[in-house]
């Protein structure tokens, strides 16, 4: 889960992890702050937990690419508004392009409003393009029988199941519709924007296929979610493929994330500051999950539900229903893993809910 580390005396992230963070404090909504010519940095306000996403502008010919939006919210289009006027922002050019990482309400929520307002094409990889669709399309829908299977297969209990019904659907209430076509975005491919090449690199986990942009000239990497400064992604399992892996996906893309792209890249994550260090914190990272398998394993020596080994894999207590959808998915993440490395058993009960524990726990 995306979980925040804590920040210096001053309320500056800190150097913790071999990083460093050289672009100073992060602008107001509706305003902006050049890291490099041509290279601006804004933020946007979320109206969750987690209460900003970075976004960037690129400059592309007379105007500004685009990437990432924010959430459709009033906010969101205040801030718009106001980055759009504003000198040390857009200073009132216009949007060439819309680049979105991936289908999250926060990255792509304001994508629709954005490129049609200014007659712009929306550039995403086509999985996240179809997931968001889908998504989108679920809004004022019942909560399918699949996921309500699912969510008892996990250990839910009745009342957190009909808390799931009632807000089953609101993806699209934070999402502008987005255009009925879009440009293609493909692993490894070079894109030209402005004076500068970016090259195209998709990482899987914590969404289907979430496209970062790296810079050699430039020495830059807008990771999107794909690498935070100072929280994890979440990782996790839906009710649309519950068989999937997830984490051995994420795995696979930090060392792929790894060796393509240099130490001393400086990186724009979507949420947190911009840092350098992209190898301690992928490193990092890489190691964090292994710490979190070998505990869940240690767990697993009793059959477990997946709401079960939330202590093994959570430092804080999960309480509300946002939390508990998010921790079931990750644990879930980690439980299938194990089954698909053919660590783990796992077994339907006589309640419905499904039973997961170590193979070698029962020979």
């Amino acid at each position: 889960m995306k979980a925040s580390d804590k920040p210096s005396h001053d309320g500056r992230p800190d150097d913790n992890g071999g990083l460093s963070y050289p672009c100073g404090t992060p602008p107001e909504p509706g305003h902006g702050r050049e890291i490099r010519p041509g290279v601006r940095w804004l933020r946007m306000h979320l109206p969750w937990a987690l209460t900003h996403i970075n976004l960037y502008a690129l400059a592309d010919d007379d105007g500004w690419a685009m990437v990432d939006t924010g959430a459709q919210t009033r906010e969101t289009l205040a801030s718009w508004t106001r980055a759009l006027a504003a000198e040390d922002a857009l200073a009132g050019k216009r949007i060439t392009r819309v680049f979105v990482t991936h289908m999250h309400p926060d990255h792509v929520g304001m994508a629709g409003w954005l490129t049609r307002r200014f007659d712009a094409r929306l550039w995403m990889t086509r999985l996240e393009y179809l997931t968001c669709r889908t998504l989108v399309a679920d809004t004022g829908r019942e909560a399918p029988d699949d996921a309500i299977r699912f969510y008892r297969r996990a250990g839910w209990k009745d009342d957190e199941i009909e808390h799931y019904r009632a807000i089953f659907g609101g993806f699209g209430r934070v999402v502008y519709a987005l255009p009925d076509s879009f440009r293609r975005l493909h692993d490894g491919e070079r894109v030209r924007i402005g004076a500068h090449e970016w090259c195209v690199i998709v990482g899987n986990g914590h969404s289907p296929e979430h496209a970062c942009f790296y810079c050699e000239e430039l020495k830059m990497l807008i990771s999107g979610d794909q690498v935070l400064p100072r929280i994890s992604s979440n990782v996790s399992v839906f009710p649309t493929e519950p068989d999937a892996d997830p984490l051995g996906d994420w795995i696979a893309s930090i060392a792929k994330l790894r060796a393509a792209v240099p130490d001393d890249t400086l990186v724009l994550p979507s949420h947190g500051e911009p840092f350098r260090g992209l190898h301690a914190r992928l490193d990092r990272l890489a190691a964090g999950h292994e710490k979190s398998l070998a505990r869940l394993r240690r767990a697993l020596a009793e059959p477990k539900r997946s709401i079960d080994v939330f202590g093994a894999l959570f430092a804080r207590p999960i309480e509300g229903a946002q939390l508990l959808g998010m921790a079931t998915g990750e644990s879930l993440a980690h439980l299938n893993y194990l089954v698909a490395r053919g660590e783990v058993v796992r077994e339907s009960g006589d309640d419905g809910a499904s039973r997961y524990w170590l193979k070698a726990a029962r020979m």
